[in-house]
């Protein structure tokens, strides 16, 4: 059976070995292999340093976003400012110049080599699931199973429309595809050039299927499917 106590615990091993690999004695790193190597089932939490070694920027403190982003130091705007549904209200070309080179970044890198000994974890034990706050995709990217994958903040692959509420489209969540491939960034304003992306039901602008802060317009749906398969997964 999958206790609380053994999620828990198999969780803090997983973040010792791989947030904190520098830092811990060896003895430490011997006992947390000893224990996954013995269990039956395990949970992977990831954020937003397991992208580093993608060459990923993690957005730690003001000086880590602005190091990725120097016009924001600019602006005097930290990452919580930008990454705002109101960014794409006042100015949707900045919007989707941010959210637009991100969705580039992370389609450009690739997961490095902890992904796929993850993968080999997992697929070693009786059952496992991912439950990760990260929007790049690179679990699924790396050839996790879509179904053992919870993605708690959304997806910068996917896209839904800014009119939802009165949008006819069907599909109100959707892969980005060539929507997001063909939008360019200027590199010195991390302005995006028009057209923006946009619905192809009603028009409207479009936002990328992430939560964002302050955000009370992002359709949870995909997210909320996820995670009722982890819940039955810990049942």
């Amino acid at each position: 059976a999958i206790t609380a106590g053994g999620i828990v615990r198999f969780s803090l091993l997983l973040f010792v070995a791989f947030s904190l690999i520098m830092e811990v004695p060896r003895s430490t790193l011997l006992q947390a292999a000893k224990v996954i190597g013995e269990a039956k089932h395990i949970l992977i939490c990831a954020g937003a340093g397991m992208g580093v070694d993608s060459g990923l920027p993690d957005f730690r403190g003001p000086e880590g976003f602005w190091r990725a982003y120097p016009p924001m130091k600019a602006l005097g705007l930290e990452f919580s400012q930008v990454s705002n549904p109101q960014s794409f209200h006042k100015d949707p070309r900045f919007g989707w110049g941010f959210f637009g080179h991100r969705y580039h970044l992370y389609s450009q890198a690739e997961p490095h080599a902890g992904y796929h000994i993850l993968k080999k974890w997992l697929a070693s034990k009786a059952s496992g699931h991912v439950f990760t706050s990260n929007v790049d995709g690179h679990f699924l990217k790396a050839g996790f199973p879509e179904d053992l994958v919870v993605e708690c903040h959304g997806s910068i692959h996917f896209l839904q429309c800014f009119n939802e509420s009165d949008c006819q489209r069907k599909d109100k969540i959707w892969a980005a595809g060539d929507q997001l491939k063909s939008l360019t960034i200027d590199p010195s304003s991390f302005l995006a050039e028009l057209p923006l992306p946009k619905c192809d039901a009603c028009g409207s602008l479009v936002r990328p299927n992430i939560l964002m802060f302050g955000d009370w317009g992002w359709n949870g749906d995909r997210t909320e499917a996820q995670e009722e398969r982890f819940s039955r997964w810990l049942a």
